[in-house]
């Protein structure tokens, strides 16, 4: 790949990380505030969700050091998030609602989905393990908060799409890398699908087929 390329996939690669880790975190701090968790337990649910699913990617496809582990830029900035949302959330200027939580929920799912695809790219693995890496990116963190806040992890429970619009968000990465061997752009397109594919599912109440119990 052309140099010049690689260093402009990689700032895109990071730019698209901090938003997707920035967003993840927040919809922990929401969870956990609605919660009425303490400032420790805010920490830890945010970092859990900004973290887990890229952690797991990192895991399986045996990327040392973990990437916030190799940045620990990643870990003050997430403090800092929490203590200004924190601040914000006591100072009622926003409104602790599982509907406030969707929107940065949705945007970091879209994000890490086209992220961790193309880093799996990156590392040569084939297209549909790439989306698999992609899906756990965008997934894992969310379910991880959910568990630790005590509720059945809205990705299984809700009916609507969102591992699966994180599948074909991943797949358009595939698709456009391969074909136009632009990654950039793939980046930029998969990850607004699926963000965009979510948030029409929440608002369209777009619902997957249920199991029905006689």
């Amino acid at each position: 790949m052309n140099p010049l390329v690689t260093q402009t996939l990689s700032t895109a690669q990071t730019i698209i990380e901090i938003a997707a880790t920035a967003a993840f975190a927040l919809s922990g701090v929401i969870e956990a505030a609605r919660k009425r968790l303490d400032a420790v337990g805010i920490a830890a649910v945010a970092f859990l969700a900004a973290f887990g699913g890229g952690t797991l990617r990192d895991v399986l496809l045996d990327r040392r050091p973990f990437f916030w582990v190799a940045n620990q830029w990643y870990v003050w900035a997430l403090l800092t998030l929490c203590a200004a949302a924190m601040l914000m959330l006591r100072a009622r200027h926003f409104r602790v609602t599982e509907r406030a939580m969707q929107w940065p929920d949705a945007l970091g799912l879209g994000l890490f989905a086209a992220s961790g695809t193309q880093i799996a790219l990156d590392a040569q693995m084939p297209g549909l393990i790439a989306v698999l890496m992609g899906v756990m990116t965008a997934v894992f963190g969310g379910v991880l908060r959910d568990i630790v806040c005590n509720e059945i992890p809205s990705a299984f429970r809700d009916h609507r799409p969102y591992a699966v619009c994180a599948f074909v968000g991943g797949w358009v990465v595939v698709a456009i890398d391969r074909m136009a061997q632009m990654p950039t752009l793939a980046l930029a397109v998969g990850g607004l699908l699926a963000t965009v594919l979510r948030l029409l599912a929440i608002r369209l109440d777009w619902t997957l087929p249920r199991w029905r119990a006689e």
